[in-house]
């Protein structure tokens, strides 16, 4: 497999069109049961507010890089004004059509404790009239991407699907869908399907040995006129088939935590992959991937390029290849970690020749946090703090050594300036909740500490490994 393709992640124009709706969640404590029914009492401590349905499809393009745009129906009231606001810090380009007359749809959950204690449903279903203009704005638009996803949650919003998937068609787009109707001839002229083994059997799809699922899958595409199935099968991976061909893929994950979401991860991989050029059987191999890495994260998560990239790079381990993400998208996707409510680590240094006491103090630093990123000093910035003989290694073989290791996210060089050898103007940028440095400095005396300090952050210390130091092998080096 070709990882070249991943530098091509932003030149993917995806439409997402489908049933949009805001995930809300409550969380606090449980402590006492109320006096007015057998029922616990939620001391409500934190509110939070995600894009959810067909709008967290599009979040899943948007955190891979590509140029996605959604195309829903919302309500003109305070949750479809939340929606909104969510896609603009997403990236994700709103196409929603406010209907006056009808609710945007709402999922609320109340959690103690990582325990979903109730679900409350605020939806209307949409009807025909609904459908029609989405299908009137897709006939706008629709020149200007390259894919089209349709997302159903089954809320009505995509009733008019079939006349969709023509208009798409008819102007040569490549359409994925993620379907609900036990019907999949509503999906007719679609490239691809994805539906689960849940959805598959529902539409008549027959299991029991490998030979049964394919010869069944390929009559139902034959039936539906569809392209191809990506039949999603849990713990058993998953599998691409076509009229001719029939590719499986193992499930690539240890341990689920939550498998929520993580059909959206599927289609909204397998679309970005397809769109910066990849092979079909290797977007399928991809999305597989990225499947393995959501349902290890706890509630609808997303899936960015560096984790693919590390992800790619262990499973063709053999081919020496690794992923970069350039470093002007990092900050970007740093943000988007944010948001998800993952806690950022930072720390800094030059890291010319790999050693040892490198390794364990970035493992070290990692183990702080969620996710690792490191600010390296560029050449220039080495060569006026450690003499112009140095560095030895450059700037971009210092990045990918650096980023490939297990501990490290994220890589972002600093000091093209000669005042600016310190990363304390990065360190604003990315605004990390822990900095940390190595060695026997004191808080006071570290760069970006009291931005971090007087934003809520922690600053920490760390010990280095004694006997290592990057002087100390070009000494050894040099007495040979």
């Amino acid at each position: 497999m070709d990882l070249s393709f991943l530098k091509n992640l932003s030149q993917a124009k995806v439409l997402v069109v489908g049933d949009v709706m805001v995930d809300r969640y409550w969380y606090g404590d449980t402590g006492r049961i109320s006096p007015e029914a057998p029922v616990p009492v939620v001391k409500v401590n934190k509110l939070e507010d995600k894009a959810g349905g067909a709008a967290n499809v599009a979040k899943n393009i948007a955190h891979l890089d590509g140029q996605v745009s959604l195309l829903g129906i919302i309500g003109d009231d305070e949750y479809g004004r939340t929606l909104n606001s969510l896609l603009t810090d997403e990236n994700i380009a709103s196409q929603l059509v406010v209907q006056k007359d009808h609710p945007t749809i709402a999922k609320m959950r109340i959690i103690s404790r990582h325990q979903q204690v109730v679900r409350l449903d605020l939806e209307e279903n949409f009807t025909q009239k609904h459908s029609q203009l989405l299908l009137d704005k897709l006939k706008n638009i629709i020149n200007e991407y390259d894919f089209v996803v349709f997302s159903d949650y089954n809320k009505g919003s995509l009733s008019l699907i079939k006349e969709m998937i023509s208009v798409a068609k008819t102007a040569n787009k490549t359409v994925l869908v993620d379907p609900k109707s036990k019907d999949l001839s509503q999906y007719a002229g679609a490239d691809y399907i994805t539906p689960n083994l849940t959805e598959y059997s529902a539409a008549g799809g027959q299991v029991g040995s490998e030979e049964i699922i394919a010869d069944s899958a390929r009559e139902i595409i034959k039936s539906a006129k569809i392209g191809a199935m990506l039949l999603t099968r849990s713990e058993q991976g998953m599998s691409l088939i076509t009229k001719d061909e029939k590719h499986d893929f193992a499930a690539q994950v240890l341990e689920v935590s939550d498998v929520t979401g993580a059909g959206d991860t599927v289609i909204a991989t397998l679309s970005v992959m397809l769109a910066a050029g990849m092979p079909a059987k290797n977007s399928v191999e991809v999305a597989n991937l990225a499947a393995g890495i959501v349902v290890g994260k706890l509630g609808a998560g997303t899936v960015s390029p560096e984790e693919l990239g590390h992800k790619l790079s262990q499973y063709l381990v053999e081919t020496g290849e690794h992923y970069q993400a350039p470093f002007d998208d990092v900050l970007q996707h740093i943000e988007f970690a944010r948001q998800n409510g993952e806690t950022i680590v930072f720390t800094n240094g030059c890291f010319d020749i790999l050693h040892a006491g490198h390794v364990r103090y970035l493992a070290q630093a990692k183990a702080k946090g969620d996710r690792l990123v490191v600010g390296l000093n560029n050449d220039e910035s080495i060569a006026r703090l450690k003499g112009p003989e140095r560095p030895i290694n450059p700037l971009e073989e210092r990045a990918m050594v650096i980023s490939a290791l297990g501990s490290v996210d994220w890589v972002i060089p600093f000091g093209k300036l000669e005042n600016n050898d310190t990363p304390a103007k990065l360190i604003e940028q990315v605004k990390p909740d822990i900095l940390i440095k190595g060695g026997d400095y004191t808080v006071e005396q570290i760069a970006g500490a009291d931005f971090v300090l007087a934003n809520g952050g922690k600053v920490e210390v760390l010990e280095f490994l004694n006997g290592c130091s990057t002087s100390n092998v070009i000494k050894k080096i040099q007495q040979f």
